[in-house]
This record gives structure tokens, sequence and C-alpha cells, in this order.
């Protein structure tokens, strides 16, 4: 079974698995996604943190997606998205997803 997203998901490419019960019913789940190490993705540019920024609305402002949010996250090492934007003059990484080249590190 292959599962389909969005464009713009950070499942796109994960695949899935199945898990057979002692009684013999499958249940289809989806894989780990495992998080990149920010380090190994390709920085496009910066976002400084403004009063009242939430992680879609710097996503939306950064990658023209709010729902890349993910993006952001990912490149700064966030468990908790909101911890980003908790304070004003914090600059956040802005990368392209894992495995894609792009400009060097700005």
């Amino acid at each position: 079974m292959a599962a389909t997203f969005a464009a713009n998901s950070r499942y796109l490419g994960t695949g899935t698995r199945t898990l057979t019960t002692p009684s013999g019913t499958v249940i289809a789940y989806l894989a780990r996604r495992f998080l990149p190490h920010p380090e190994t993705l390709a920085q496009i540019a910066t976002y400084q943190v403004a009063a009242r920024d939430r992680i879609d609305t710097v996503a939306a402002a950064a990658l023209n997606d709010p729902e890349l949010s993910w993006r952001v996250a990912d490149a700064n090492r966030a468990m908790l998205p909101r911890d980003l934007v908790a304070t004003p003059g914090t600059v956040l990484r802005i990368t392209l997803p894992a495995g894609m080249q792009g400009a060097p590190h700005v």
C-alpha cells in the first residue's frame, strides 16, 4: 500500500509498513520519519522573528507556504516549533528540505 501526500508534506517519500496481528488482521502504518541534521540542510535565507509571529506565519513569509512550517522546524532543530517564535529577535535558518541541493550557506 502506497501513501499519497501533497508535494509540500513532510511525509512525501516516506514509506508505509504493515503489521499483521495474531488474528491475521493487517494494519498499514506510516514508517517513522527521521529528522535531518540541520547542518546538512542547504540554507537559503534567514528570518528574524517579530512579535506575534507564529511558526506558520514565518513559513508563509519565508517560504510562501504556511504548511511548510515543518521545514523551519527541521532547519532549527525544534521539537516544539512554537519555541522558535517565543522570543522576538531570534534569527531562524530557512533551508531547503533534506536531499535538495541549493544555494551555498548564507
